[in-house]
């Protein structure tokens, strides 16, 4: 198989100055067809999510690298773009970051969810360049750390590569798209990623590796001011937290809540060296009125667990069983992941708690309320209609 190893303009220089972004913005404003973006993060090396390197191609403009580092504000090139479609390749991974330089899209085309519609087996950029196009897409720096300077050139040389051949690959899936009669499916899909936000979950610290031992609320507190200690770290070295020290440190300093140095973990080397962080952390735990102490377990107004249904609600059981088996139904035929016709979430919620009007009309409202795409609602709607019909309790 043929390797893309090469961009076809060679690998262009980075982009360290106002007027190289300048000279970018006028490139692409003179282009065109859609605008190919990527970004690259540091996730693991430093503290956030931001990005140390943006792609950006266009026809009849070429590839261009910058450097937010140096030029972090971006909105020339967001000007120059426009309304022209953006195409991204796993658009949820790149939409906050280049949004914090100033690149909002207008309209997107993304090639990892449309290889999902599309029910191809693997949807790795690599996977989809080599469906589509026969080519081998090396992936051996995805995860460099690249806030490095200066940046390596077979970094950039692998970075440029990204959005060489993504103009291709959109051209050939909107074609299957259609043919599928799935044009009007991704469309919703990629309309609905222009108002995307990253999830924020309350009382992150609950999601450190290892809670799952701790079942007393006064270590449950160490761990939340442990973890708020790291993170503090973390950001003032703009470190990954995980590099100050893993989870499982966290955890074991929360079970042992030592008080003095001595009594600290000396594995990993980061322990004693930010002991008195820990030991300070634990100290505020332990003097928390009981009354400030965290629960063990946390109220959610989610459907209770899938396992526990046969017995707390034996109809709703069967209801959910039903309607999964006419989705997974429609999504064999019609070759796409189950969970692109309907996510289990919403569709746990609205057969735990169904609308009063349980036709296909009451719960296509039901769905739209927990953000289920138009083109789901037409399809999951009927079967759960049909399910709470066969299912009466």
């Amino acid at each position: 198989m043929p390797v893309l190893s090469e961009p076809a303009e060679g690998v262009p220089d980075v982009v360290t100055t106002e007027r190289g972004l300048l000279e970018c913005a006028e490139a692409i404003a003179r282009g065109s067809g859609p605008v190919a973006l990527d970004a690259e993060r540091a996730s693991g090396y430093r503290y956030g999510q931001r990005a140390y390197l943006v792609q950006v191609r266009r026809d009849d403009a070429g590839t261009w690298l910058l450097d937010p580092m140096a030029v972090p504000d971006l909105s020339p090139l967001d000007r120059a773009i426009g309304s022209a479609e953006w195409l991204l390749h796993a658009a949820t991974q790149d939409l906050a970051c280049l949004a914090e330089v100033g690149l909002r899209p207008r309209q997107l085309f993304d090639t990892e969810l449309a290889a999902r519609l599309l029910g191809l087996p693997r949807v790795g950029l690599a996977a989809v360049v080599e469906h589509y196009l026969g080519l081998s897409l090396a992936k051996e720096h995805s995860a460099v750390d690249w806030s490095t300077r200066p940046l390596p050139e077979p970094w950039l040389r692998y970075a440029a590569l990204d959005v060489e051949v993504l103009g291709e690959v959109r051209n050939l899936m909107g074609i299957d798209l259609a043919v599928q009669g799935k044009a009007e499916w991704a469309r919703q899909e990629f309309e609905a990623l222009l108002t995307w936000q990253p999830a924020v979950k309350d009382d992150p610290w609950r999601r450190t590796s290892g809670m799952h031992k701790i079942r007393k609320p006064r270590v449950l507190a160490t761990v939340r001011e442990l973890w708020y200690a790291r993170d503090a770290i973390a950001q003032e070295r703009d470190i990954s937290p995980g590099r100050v020290v893993p989870d499982a440190a966290l955890v074991a300093i929360a079970m042992e809540s030592p008080t003095t140095a001595a009594d600290l973990p000396t594995s990993p080397r980061s322990v004693p060296r930010y002991g008195r962080h820990w030991l300070a952390a634990v100290e505020r735990a332990a003097e928390l009125p009981d009354s400030e102490l965290p629960p063990v377990s946390v109220r959610t107004d989610a459907p209770p667990p899938q396992r526990s249904w046969p017995d707390r609600n034996p109809v709703a059981a069967a209801r959910l069983t039903a309607t999964r088996e006419m989705l997974m139904a429609f999504a064999e035929a019609h070759t796409i992941p189950v969970e692109n016709v309907c996510a289990p979430d919403p569709l746990r919620r609205v057969v735990w708690t169904p609308p009063e009007q349980t036709d296909a009309a009451g719960f296509e409202a039901a769905l739209a309320a927990h953000g289920v795409r138009p083109w789901q609602r037409e399809v999951v709607a009927p079967m759960l209609a049909a399910a709470f019909e066969e299912h009466t309790g």
